[in-house]
């Protein structure tokens, strides 16, 4: 290989580092977005905007009001490569990314967001596929008691290509009714309900293909699923619950569990009798904020502790325990469906927005999973969670070098994996019972969020250990 050849981040081997490891001087940052991660990265003591490239310099958009979605900036590109080093960490969207990590050289100092083929897992065909294929591995090897596991995930086929495949299904079950979705959009567009074939027709075998025809284009890939059709209500409303959650590695494959997120609920009172009505089945915030009865300072949100609160007193605590333990179980298969796929590197992090929705059962279904999930704040306590959320999740990957590495929980981010299932080593009274909490995993998601407490004696019990 030349002197002069690039090669992706992900290949690199020693080289030389014009700016060092990062030690007492500051940290540079780039960022592609206008909303709260930017307001996060221009509030931390001792980091610093990298000026006049890809930040805009104008100031964020939102600081706790309403937003209307993520944007990106307008600031003029730097190119192709990271080889500069005039830079330590970049929160860049997809497409950037998509476009340059193949030609970029990372060193040794520099954190990049997303993973160079995230959208294994986050694309909904890719996302099925790649569960369906570990199930199967799984039955194979461990026996179809253990497949069970997987049964989270509704039945699932990506159209065109198994249009017939799901032509038989569908004739099998007459009557019930199935959601399509496109692969790759987002915030509930292209979404609709249907209980007819001739719904689809566009996606029938044969019609699809433009070969009579070379103008016409083939249908976009779209997901068809089985509408679960007992969604679990409070209030007569459907709703879905954002987790958050965050990989810094997938070989080995480490993750960390946010405590808190929000369950969004529709504007309008669940019902099978008009399948149309998007109000009525897409919890989406981009859909619902435009019902004629939307109230933008609600929102339709509650917080994740409001809702495991709610599914206690209602339902017990055992029974809520073991509908949460189904998410970690949801979280893990589903990252170890893509670990031996996603092009792991040191030098990159992912923060996943997952989707769950509970049946009336209090069974976790999963929805979809997204790799840029909304940082806009939709007011003011979705501002201060998402704020919380990015700084803590700088905390975690402490540029500052600050921690020491064997952290369980740093602010609100509770280790989940680790190589293996990480166990509770400190309970949480409102939820982990009085006793043996090592057979606990470390799981505290809804729970009490006393993250700014915390996080000053994490810090303080980690310096006095560096000092030792």
């Amino acid at each position: 290989m030349s002197k002069g050849t690039k090669i992706p981040g992900y290949m690199q081997g020693k080289g030389r580092n014009p700016r060092g490891i990062i030690g007492d001087r500051e940290i540079r940052y780039k960022c592609s977005l206008q909303n709260t991660i930017l307001d996060v990265l221009r509030g931390r003591p001792g980091w610093q905007e990298v000026p006049g490239q890809q930040s805009t310099g104008q100031p964020p958009s939102n600081t706790g009001k309403a937003g209307s979605g993520t944007t990106t900036t307008q600031g003029t590109t730097f190119g192709n490569k990271a080889s500069d080093g005039d830079w330590d960490f970049y929160w860049c969207d997809r497409e950037w990314l998509h476009q340059n990590y193949d030609t970029m050289f990372l060193y040794e100092h520099q954190k990049i967001l997303h993973f160079r083929n995230h959208y294994e897992l986050t694309r909904k065909n890719l996302m099925v596929k790649n569960l369906k294929r570990l199930k199967k591995q799984t039955e194979r090897e461990q026996g179809k008691a253990e497949g069970l596991s997987f049964e989270f995930f509704p039945t699932t086929y990506e159209l065109p290509s198994e249009y017939h495949i799901f032509v038989e299904e569908f004739k099998k079950n007459p009557g019930i009714i199935w959601i399509m979705k496109p692969a790759a959009r987002a915030q509930g567009r292209g979404i609709f309900l249907f209980r007819r074939l001739k719904d689809i027709t566009d996606w029938k075998k044969g019609e699809y293909q433009p070969l009579s025809d070379p103008n016409r284009d083939a249908p976009e890939t779209y997901v068809v699923q089985r509408y679960i059709e007992n969604p679990y209500l409070i209030g007569g409303r459907k709703f879905d619950v954002r987790v958050y959650v965050l990989v810094v590695s997938y070989n080995p494959l480490k993750v960390w569990l946010y405590r808190s997120g929000f369950a969004r609920f529709s504007n309008t009172r669940f019902s099978l009798d008009s399948i149309e009505d998007t109000y009525v089945h897409l919890t989406n915030v981009a859909i619902q904020k435009n019902a004629p009865d939307y109230d933008p300072d609600k929102g339709c949100k509650w917080s994740t502790q409001q809702l495991r609160k709610y599914l206690s007193a209602k339902h017990g605590v055992d029974a809520v325990r073991k509908a949460y333990k189904g998410i970690d179980n949801i979280i893990i298969k589903s990252l170890q469906s893509v670990q031996k796929i996603i092009i792991n590197d040191k030098h990159c992090f992912e923060m996943y927005g997952y989707d769950i929705l509970f049946d009336s059962d209090l069974k976790p279904w999963l929805i979809e999973i997204n790799a840029s999930p909304s940082l806009t704040a939709s007011g003011k306590e979705d501002y201060e969670l998402k704020f919380g959320l990015l700084n803590d999740l700088l905390n975690v990957l402490d540029l500052e070098n600050r921690l020491t590495g064997k952290e369980k929980r740093i602010g609100g981010w509770d280790l989940l994996w680790e190589d293996g299932p990480i166990l509770a080593d400190d309970g949480n009274m409102e939820c982990v019972p009085n006793g043996n909490t090592t057979t606990i995993p470390n799981s505290f998601l809804g729970c009490h969020n006393d993250r700014k407490r915390q996080l000053r004696e994490l810090y303080m019990a980690a310096q006095s250990v560096k000092k030792t």
